[in-house]
């Protein structure tokens, strides 16, 4: 009888493995079309525009003409001409100002409206408008308009402090202070990816927390910030290609313009946006680093037993292949 249970136990595993691979192949079956547009939209272009940039592209009668130059785009665009520079760091100024200001606001919001209290929904929908603001006509009438930005800070008491302290960091915070609406605009996304977040862990933690006589400080440094750690790292990578792609950013503009420029045309905006592309992958690199979590090994023993049985579902399954194999 024990036999014969232990063999019912066999079957009920291979079947649940079995069903666990039939529900992986349709789960990929359902990516093909995904990675056949991420291929053809995305791979090749990004391989093509390395191409490119080591090409002198010409518009001729008789078609395209690409000839090969090497490092030149490289060189001009760093050498030879006196706005990608400047662009450049006034990107990277950009990406480290406005992604941990984001990804802290966003965070602070998602939650005071993760909480039990009255309009909560409608608070969430406020917050959520400039997402769908923030597209690109509209964002340029505003910036041009000087409607994203607030008064002057510069003569604030703190500034002037910060300013004969380090002039480059007084720079920095008062063009975030002043440009403060630009990043409660960019809140809306990643405040619900944090407030999903917020939802998914256990009530249970914070119950067993207090009852051992933690403070809501203590419960947000040991509980909830390592949990939502995950979360945190899809919102800064969101907000680093996110402001990437607006006009707010001056390489990305620069890149545009560049296109339809006979001078350098093709070659010298690929050669724009293959160092930008490498730029912003650095920043994701950071990203991971700071917000990443490390998996620890867990050794597991066995016993002989556990062994024994695990053996004998791995025999069954090269068996049941086999089988196959053969029908």
């Amino acid at each position: 009888m024990a036999k014969r249970e232990k063999q019912l136990s066999d079957r009920q595993m291979l079947k649940a493995i079995q069903r666990s691979n039939d529900q992986n192949l349709i789960a990929y079956s359902f990516l093909i079309p995904w990675l056949i547009g991420f291929a053809v939209f995305t791979v090749g272009p990004f391989f093509f525009t390395i191409y490119l940039s080591f090409q002198d592209v010409q518009l001729t009668g008789l078609g395209w003409e690409y000839t090969n130059i090497g490092m030149e785009n490289f060189i001009t665009a760093f050498f030879g001409n006196i706005d990608f520079v400047p662009a450049m760091i006034s990107f990277i100024t950009l990406e480290i100002t406005y992604v941990p200001a984001i990804v802290i606001f966003s965070f602070i919001l998602g939650i005071l409206l993760n909480r039990n209290i009255k309009f909560r929904g409608g608070f969430r929908t406020i917050f959520f408008l400039p997402v769908i603001v923030l597209s690109g006509s509209v964002m340029d009438q505003l910036i041009n308009n000087e409607a994203t930005t607030l008064d002057d800070f510069s003569e604030n008491i703190i500034f002037t402090m910060l300013n004969n302290y380090s002039p480059f960091f007084a720079e920095i915070m008062l063009s975030l202070f002043q440009n403060f609406t630009m990043v409660l605009w960019f809140t809306g996304i990643p405040i619900i990816l944090f407030i999903n977040g917020l939802q998914k862990i256990n009530q249970s933690l914070f119950e067993a927390a207090k009852i051992d006589g933690a403070t809501n400080w203590q419960i947000l440094w040991k509980i909830t910030i390592p949990i939502i750690r995950p979360t945190a790292l899809v919102v800064a990578i969101f907000t680093i290609v996110q402001i990437g792609m607006y006009s707010i950013n001056p390489v990305f503009t620069l890149i545009q313009q560049s296109m339809y420029n006979f001078q350098g045309g093709l070659g010298l905006s690929s050669a724009y946006a293959l160092v930008y592309t490498m730029v912003v992958l650095l920043f994701v690199g950071i990203a991971f680093l700071v917000l990443g979590t490390k998996r620890e090994k867990i050794e597991v023993k066995l016993t002989s037993i556990q062994k024994r049985n695990f053996e004998m579902i791995r025999e069954k399954r090269l068996e049941r292949k086999g089988v196959k194999q053969d029908g």
